[in-house]
Order: structure tokens, then C-alpha cells, then sequence
């Protein structure tokens, strides 16, 4: 009987997605699998009527979205506050304690903290009906098609509770091998780790290349949790009882003692996960206290990260290579025996400039230790002169640029050596791809590669040139089709449209910013209105703009009168690029009036979201930690030098949700 076997066959897969991607222990071959899905999709071909939303055939859509709309979440999806030693968890204890009644003696939940996108996931009548990133903690792009295409998450459960599951999806270190070793062959860029990887695939239009990506679901919280068990572990319990992927990694215990215990044995397994994490979280396991406790504006109170230290791998130094970058400083960059770090093999690590390789005294064939700053861009930060045999070779930055051979010269105040050609091919492509970058003129399907090749042939000499492409010559390029090639050229049209403050970021003039390029955007109105200042005019309207000392004042003004800069600007304004700036009211009374902000690390909602929400009420924005700032925002992942830059020039370092609270009338607890 047809339905019968169409029962079979859907239990089956649903019982291999299962041990695959719950379970991560499969019993058959892909192959085999494969041979599964084919009998169950050709067995719905020829009965249509089979067919049901459940039903594994239908996870993946059929046509791309044009765009990602914003959904409400259920509830409020919070960060958390982190912590980095057994002081701070002991003060966590100690505010636990104080908020909960004498005597009380809570239990934690202690799991890890798992490092990919985060979403929210919706069950109703047993039914997986909706899903959204997590956005700025109160809404998020809705990515339903997209989380269906993921295999661990089961389109139906054996429930009618209604379930608001928290999830972080993330995808196997030993997937990212086989997915980028796929793009390497198709001329694409690998990804540089799972967690872009898996945060870029939720957001992609296309469901039929998030199906391709290997996404993992990992559920870590339930919004309903009390109508399954009176703590978060035992809700987690019911859940993985439903067939869903949970932390399978927790550990519940009952004294402060034994979270230290479960924190340091997470860490030592570290590299054993098959995903990325970047530390432990704690939470109170009952849901009975974590009511009482309640929540920050921010962050839940009943819960915490504990962020473990930067992992480090040991490693051999083979050569040394300078690379030239967009403002043609050269920067030394170590070649490395492969090694694994941080869920990623690197190859290669930064030395910074000349001033580092001299600090660390590092040779070609030293031992060398690995880390990655903020997690992300590998830098080496050790030397190991102990396993020195007297064969290492010493290394010295060149006299001349290793591209275009022009002898490199060093500003008096910076310690960078630099390229002065500004026709050098590398400071050419530089330029291009900064101007390109989402934050500046955001031209889409304009990567390294392709620059490379239209820099390299010819084809682009400037910015300018992009807006003289046409579809027709890309595609003779190398692994060029015509779709790709339209793709481009339509992205490239489309950046016209951006606003001027937009290309003054693209344009990269030094000490500029995106804060500074729209207040400079602001002070001029539009890109032919620039270049009608006199040089008089200039110096006095820049001179005016908030905040803008005399070294801004006299990077812009030699830029705008630099002959080549002239010459790029009448180009893109010949071509049509950028509009005007809205008129500029005057800043609102409001409670950050007067106030003077710089916003650094990873926050809950997009940066220009944060800038705006402190113009709206009254306040000013600086680039950088500089005098006269008043305040730093800091979110996760924060590099150290502005935070002592913070310091240095006595600004107040507070967190987003300090801010928050400022905006809404009253001061941060860290004011002096």
C-alpha cells in the first residue's frame, strides 16, 4: 500500500535525521540515506496526495525570497553579562543570594557556550510554524524556510504544548572542511570559521544553498520550560524525550564549588566539541527563581557567561611575507605550519609591524604561539627561544614595497612603514574592497578574487571604474558566467543610490570614520557641493564640525585638494554616484544633551542602530575614544586598545544596557 510505505519511509529519515544530526551517530551511509529520500520523493511523484508539511521532502523550498522581513519575538531574547574569573562568579552567587529569600539554597545549571547564531524556533500543535534570528533581542528577520531546510530540527513533534525554543545553530568543525574544500574548488572563498559560516547561512534568501550549508540546530532554552519541568534542565530532558537536539553537555550542581568544577572540565574538552564555544554559561536551574530574580534591561540576573581565555596552538614559523593594505602600510605576516585553532586551521598569523617582529625578536623557523585576537584574526604573540637549534634566520622589513617596488618611507609620529605610490596595484585593490564593504557603499558579489582580476587586467583603476563595468565584459572573465556577471553589475548600479556620507566612508580618508563621514556628509550636503569648497572654505567649515581636531581637519582638507582625489570625485560625480544628505535638524533636547559617546565590540543590534538611538536623544557620537568623550560603550569581544584609550582620557566605560538606561532618563551605575 502506498500510504503505508509513505509512512515507513518518513519514520525511517525522520530516525536517521535523528542519529545523524541529534545524535551525531549515524547508522547508515549517505548514500544509503540518499537512496532513502529518492524511493520516499518519487513514491509523493507518483501519489501527490501522500504529501504533507511534515513530511521530509518539504524542508527545502523552491524559490529564493526577495528579501528578509522583521518579526516580533515571542519574548525578549537577552544577552548575557559576562565574567572571566571565580571572583566574578562569586559575586554572581552573592547577588543570587541577596534577591532570593534567606536561606535559599539555588542550584545551577552549568552547559557551554556554544558559538554560532543564535534564534528563536516555534512550535504550535506539535508543528515547527515559524523561526527568526535574534536581532536585537526584541524582533529578528523571520527565516522559517530556512530553519525547515535544518535536519535536526523536527518539522513535527509529539505535542500540542506550544514551545518558544531558544536554539544557537552552528555547524561541525569537520562540515566547514567539507563545505569549504566545495568552494575552494568552485573559485570561492573559504569561510574563515563555523560561526560566520552558520550566521551568514541564516540570513541567505536562497533555502536551497542553506540545505547545502550542514546547519545544526542546538536548543539551550524554552520559553514555556515551567509547563514541562520545574527547572531548565528538566525541560531540556522533555524536550530531548520530544525528539529535539538539546544540550546534551550539561552538568547541574549544587554548590559554587562544583560550577567551578564544571566550568574547568567544559574548557579542557574544548577542543574535543565538534562545535565552537567560547566558554560556559550558568543559569539558576529553577524556573520558580529565575522568576523572582527577574531580569536587567539587558540581562536575565539569573544567568551569566563565563568567557574562557583565548585558546593558543604551538606552531613552526616557515617565512615571513609583508602584505601592502589600502593606506599602503606594510604589515609582516607569518607563514605557519598548519595548525588547528579555535575551530579553524590557520596557516597564517599577523606580526602587526616591524615594531612587534623587533619586540618578540621572532625568526623564520622559530617555535611560535597562536592566538586569536577577539577570537577571530590569528596574531602571534609568543616566541619559544627555547627550542631554538641557531638555524633560525632573522627578518627585516624591506626598503621597498614588495608590489610595486617604491621605496617605502615611515611618518614621524606612526610606527608603520608605508607605500607612497598611490597607483600601487596592492593599495588599488585595497581601496576598491574597502569601498565596497557593507558599512560603506555595500556592493554585493564583489570580492577579493574579482577585484584581483579586474585590478590585475586592466579593468579598474580606481573606484571610480567600477561604474564602467558591463555585464558582457565579465563574463569572459575566469569562472564568470552571465548570471554572476549581471549579479555584479546590478549591485554596482545599486550602490549609486547610497548616501554621500556613505561614499565619504567608502573613500577611506584618513582619520575618517563613519561617524566623522557623516558629520562631514552633513556639513557639505552632497558630493558636488564638496567639491565646490575653495580651500579657505573648507578649512573653516571642517574646522566647525563636532569634534574634528586639527589632524582631521587636515587629512580632509588635503584630500579634497590632493589633484588625484579631485580628479576620483569629478569621476563619481560624473557617474551619477551618491545622494544628497537629508536636512540636518538641530540635536533634540533629550537625556544624553551635552554627552559625547564612542561605541566598540559586539552589541545586540546593529552599531548604526546604537549611534542613532544616542542622536535621537540629544547626544553626540566620536569614531574613537578621544578628549571630550565622555562615555565608551563596550559590548563583547572589545579590543584592548580602546579601552585604554578610555582610560587614558578618564572616559566612563559603561554596557549597552548602562546606556539604555541613560536613555531613558536615568544615569549608569558606573558614573562617577
Amino acid at each position: 500500500m502506498p500510504a503505508q510505505r509513505h509512512a515507513e519511509l518518513v519514520r525511517e529519515i525522520r530516525a536517521h535525521d535523528h542519529r545523524y544530526y541529534v545524535l551525531d551517530d549515524p547508522l547508515i551511509t549517505d548514500a544509503e540515506y540518499d537512496r532513502l529520500y529518492r524511493a520516499l520523493h518519487e513514491l509523493e511523484t507518483a501519489h501527490p496526495e501522500l504529501v504533507t508539511p511534515g513530511s521530509p521532502t518539504q524542508r527545502v523550498g523552491g524559490q529564493p525570497r526577495s528579501d528578509l522581513r522583521t518579526v516580533e519575538h515571542a519574548a525578549p531574547m537577552l544577552s548575557l553579562d559576562n565574567t572571566y574569573t571565580d571572583e566574578d562568579l562569586a559575586e554572581f552567587e552573592r547577588r543570587v543570594l541577596d534577591r532570593l529569600p534567606s536561606g535559599s539554597h539555588p542550584t545551577y545549571a552549568v552547559e557551554p557556550k556554544l558559538d554560532g547564531g543564535s534564534i528563536e524556533v516555534l512550535y504550535r500543535d506539535g508543528r515547527l510554524v515559524g523561526g527568526s534570528t535574534r536581532g536585537d533581542g526584541s524582533s529578528g528577520e523571520e527565516i522559517f524556510e530556512n530553519l525547515k531546510t535544518i535536519r535536526s530540527l523536527p518539522l513535527s513533534i509529539d505535542t500540542e504544548q506550544p514551545l518558544t525554543l531558544r536554539a544557537e545553530v552552528v555547524i561541525f568543525r569537520r562540515d566547514l572542511e567539507t563545505i569549504n574544500a566545495a568552494r575552494v574548488a568552485n573559485g570561492e572563498a573559504p569561510f574563515a570559521n563555523p560561526r560566520n559560516a552558520a550566521s551568514g547561512s541564516l540570513r541567505m534568501l536562497d533555502p536551497r544553498i542553506v540545505a547545502q550549508r550542514r546547519l545544526r540546530a542546538i536548543v539551550w532554552q524554552v520559553v514555556e520550560g515551567e509547563a514541562l519541568s520545574p527547572t531548565h534542565s528538566g525541560a531540556l530532558e522533555r524536550l530531548a524525550a520530544l525528539g529535539l537536539p538539546t544540550q546534551r553537555q550539561l552538568r547541574v550542581c549544587e554548590t559554587l564549588a562544583e560550577v567551578r568544577h564544571a566550568i574547568a572540565e567544559i574548557e579542557q574538552q574544548r577542543s574535543g566539541y565538534p562545535f565552537e564555544i567560547d566558554g560556559a554559561v550558568i543559569k539558576v536551574d529553577a524556573f520558580a527563581a529565575q522568576a523572582l530574580l527577574g531580569s536587567t534591561a539587558k540581562f536575565p540576573r539569573w544567568a551569566i557567561a563565563y568567557k574562557f581565555r583565548a585558546e593558543r596552538a604551538m606552531t613552526r614559523l616557515r617565512d615571513i611575507v609583508v602584505q601592502v593594505g589600502r593606506t599602503g602600510a606594510l604589515t609582516p605576516v607569518a607563514e605557519l605550519d598548519p595548525v588547528q585553532l579555535a575551530g579553524t586551521v590557520v596557516s597564517r598569523a599577523s606580526l602587526h609591524n616591524a615594531n612587534i617582529v623587533s619586540e618578540l625578536d621572532v625568526r623564520i623557523d622559530d617555535w611560535v604561539g597562536i592566538e586569536k585576537a577577539g577570537e577571530i584574526i590569528p596574531q602571534v604573540v609568543l616566541v619559544d627561544e627555547g627550542a631554538r637549534t641557531g638555524e633560525e634566520r632573522p627578518f627585516r622589513m624591506p626598503e621597498r614595497c614588495p608590489v610595486c617596488d617604491t621605496p617605502v618611507q615611515r611618518r614621524e609620529d606612526q610606527v608603520a612603514l608605508r607605500c607612497p605610490n598611490s597607483r600601487c596595484p596592492a593599495i588599488i585593490k585595497g581601496a576598491i574592497l574597502h569601498y565596497s564593504r557593507r558599512f560603506a557603499m555595500d556592493v554585493d558579489h564583489l570580492g577579493e578574487a574579482l577585484i584581483d582580476q579586474l585590478v590585475d587586467q586592466g579593468m579598474l583603476a580606481d573606484v571610480a571604474d567600477l561604474y564602467d563595468l558591463r555585464a558582457s565584459t565579465l563574463e569572459e572573465l575566469e569562472r564568470m558566467g552571465r548570471k554572476s556577471a549581471q549579479n555584479v553589475v546590478d549591485a554596482i548600479t545599486a550602490s549609486r543610490q547610497r548616501t554621500f556620507d556613505r561614499l565619504l566612508t567608502g573613500l577611506g580618508i584618513e582619520h575618517i570614520g563613519q561617524v566623522a563621514a557623516r558629520q562631514l556628509a552633513e556639513a557639505a550636503g552632497s558630493l558636488s557641493a564638496f567639491l565646490a569648497w575653495s580651500s579657505d572654505e573648507a578649512a573653516e567649515r571642517v574646522a566647525n564640525i563636532a569634534g574634528f581636531g586639527p589632524k582631521m581637519v587636515e587629512s580632509v582638507t588635503a584630500y579634497l585638494f590632493a589633484p588625484s582625489s579631485r580628479e576620483l570625485l569629478r569621476k563619481l560625480l560624473d557617474r551619477g554616484v551618491s545622494q544628497p544628505m537629508p536636512r540636518v535638524e538641530a540635536a533634540p533636547e533629550g537625556p544624553l544633551r551635552g554627552m559625547s559617546f564612542c561605541v566598540t565590540g559586539v552589541l545586540s543590534r546593529k552599531r548604526a542602530d546604537v549611534h542613532g538611538a544616542i542622536r535621537s536623544a540629544g547626544g553626540e557620537v566620536h569614531d574613537q575614544v578621544r578628549q571630550g568623550t565622555r562615555y565608551l560603550i563596550a559590548g563583547e569581544k572589545v579590543g584592548k586598545s580602546k579601552l585604554d584609550a578610555a582610560r587614558k582620557r578618564g572616559a566612563t566605560i559603561i554596557a549597552e544596557d548602562e546606556l539604555d538606561a541613560m536613555i531613558a532618563g536615568s544615569k549608569p551605575a558606573t558614573e562617577p
